[in-house]
């Protein structure tokens, strides 16, 4: 942290949403550290582990990688063409493990994709599992069906839908009046997408383009033009 404005407030508050309860934590030498534990308190950055600034580093060397077991969930995050491999996707293997092969479904297009190699720190591997940062080859997609947060997974585990349902939490620092019909946008892990309330108890949301997702998963609802905070609230998917 190297300021305290309102936008270091959103960053935590995004983070409390969200449920990430293990970090680090640290701030240059103008930022009073007394402020900053008053912002972060009865949040999920309070447990974060505060350390020197000149530590940093070497402490997040030493963090365990946090891995998933499961069906296999990959977040993509860049999607490019090389000439002579074809089709390359960039992302994080989140859950699972992907092996040279696979039969994989690419969502939320619904597209049918085979893994054709694998590739971690510019080396190739036959497989890789959760945590970890892959570039794979792909067979039966070009670029251009490929959105940034878009997921490869198992064929039929994963959700897609342009309707959703909310168990929603209000942000309490925002304090705009919400309404039926009002749109906004919704995060979901990287996908960005248009929604509209369609009602607020429950609060049910109609997305303008289809999302991936897992029950249970947070969504975030966002309200980019605001002039104070950006998050309205935030809920995990019925």
């Amino acid at each position: 942290v190297t300021k305290l404005d309102k936008y270091t407030g959103e960053q935590i508050v995004a983070l409390d949403v969200l449920g990430k309860t293990k970090g680090l934590l640290s701030h240059s030498y103008d930022v009073d550290k007394n402020t900053l534990l008053s912002m972060i308190k009865g949040t999920a950055v309070e447990g974060y582990k505060l350390v020197e600034l000149e530590n940093l580093k070497k402490a997040a060397d030493l963090l365990e990688p946090i891995s998933r077991e499961g069906k296999l969930k990959i977040i993509i995050d860049h999607c490019f063409d090389v000439k002579g491999v074809g089709t390359v996707i960039l992302g994080k293997v989140t859950q699972g493990k992907v092996r040279v092969y696979d039969n994989l479904k690419l969502v939320p297009k619904g597209a049918d994709v085979v893994v054709k190699s694998i590739q971690m720190h510019d080396d190739s591997v036959e497989e890789a599992t959760s945590p970890a940062r892959v570039g794979l080859a792909l067979k039966g997609i070009v670029p251009d069906d490929v959105q940034r947060g878009d997921l490869l997974c198992m064929p039929d585990t994963v959700l897609v839908s342009n309707e959703i349902e909310l168990d929603y939490i209000p942000n309490k620092f925002f304090k705009e009046k919400i309404a039926e019909n009002q749109t906004f946008l919704v995060n979901l892990g990287l996908q960005i997408k248009p929604a509209k309330i369609t009602s607020l108890n429950p609060m049910r949301l109609s997305l303008g383009k289809p999302a991936a997702y897992e029950k249970g998963e947070i969504c975030v609802i966002l309200k980019p033009e605001s002039a104070s905070i950006r998050i309205v609230g935030s809920g995990k998917i019925k």
